[in-house]
């Protein structure tokens, strides 16, 4: 038997309880026959003024992650995806390893789709890409472990600009205005590609629009890891209103 809707890939989708933009993005870039099925691991939305309130907020993820994961498999989805990316780029390269390893084994082996892992293969369809500029929401420690991460995979971070969000409600009151301004801010001619991370910052239609005035590569996080779950899952319907990486590869 073979779900009536979802009848093509089922995605078993973990994101934060505070995110209120992952779920509506991923959704619009649905094709059909694709169903996306969220589960919400808790945290409180607690003010996040420095580093320490920030690895306060990456506890509070950790806590929670495992036990979400194993209660969206219940609807027995074919592939298991990370809907948040601070935890993915955590200790670089090993890190997001061992979170992969033990995320696959909660899935029962499904295949499993993750922040960091996405981007790093997103920008891996635009070339030899190597300088790169990132926005995030974060406080300075999440940023320096994007930083970790993209230096291990071989990236250049020319530029990196954290906007310190004040809650994890927060994150997702950045307006596009504001993210367009600080990709013009972060863009000079030495920049390959813009990368945003944070799945709370709803930038997935801004980053199709900005391709065009920028003539370069705009990923952001959630189009990499919807586009991911896709692709590796050999659905390759083109999704228009996202950028490039959706409509083009």
């Amino acid at each position: 038997m073979t779900d009536s809707l979802g009848f093509r890939l089922r995605l078993g989708i973990i994101a934060p309880s505070t995110n209120t933009s992952v779920q509506p993005e991923m959704d619009d870039m649905r094709p059909y026959g694709v169903t996306n099925h969220f589960g919400r691991l808790y945290i409180p939305d607690e003010p996040i003024r420095d580093d320490a309130d920030f690895n306060r907020l990456m506890d509070n993820i950790r806590a929670s992650m495992d036990e979400a994961a194993r209660v969206v498999m219940t609807c027995q989805p074919d592939r298991l995806v990370l809907g948040m990316s601070s935890e993915t780029f955590w200790d670089g390269v090993e890190g997001s390893k061992k979170l992969m390893a033990r995320m696959k084994e909660i899935s029962g082996g499904k295949p499993v789709t993750s922040g960091a892992d996405a981007v790093n293969a997103a920008l891996a369809c635009y070339g030899d890409i190597k300088r790169i500029a990132v926005i995030t929401p974060y406080q300075p420690v999440g940023d320096a472990q994007v930083l970790r991460f993209f230096a291990e995979c071989g990236y250049e971070v020319v530029a990196l600009e954290g906007l310190k969000c004040s809650s994890p409600v927060n994150i997702a009151h950045v307006s596009e205005k504001q993210l367009r301004d600080t990709m013009i801010r972060l863009n000079d001619p030495s920049v390959e590609a813009i990368v945003q991370v944070g799945t709370n910052l709803a930038a997935a239609r801004l980053a199709g629009i900005a391709e065009f005035w920028l003539d370069k590569p705009v990923i952001a996080i959630n189009t990499a890891i919807y586009w991911h779950a896709l692709r590796d899952s050999g659905i390759t319907d083109r999704v228009q209103g996202f950028g490039s990486l959706l409509l083009e590869h």
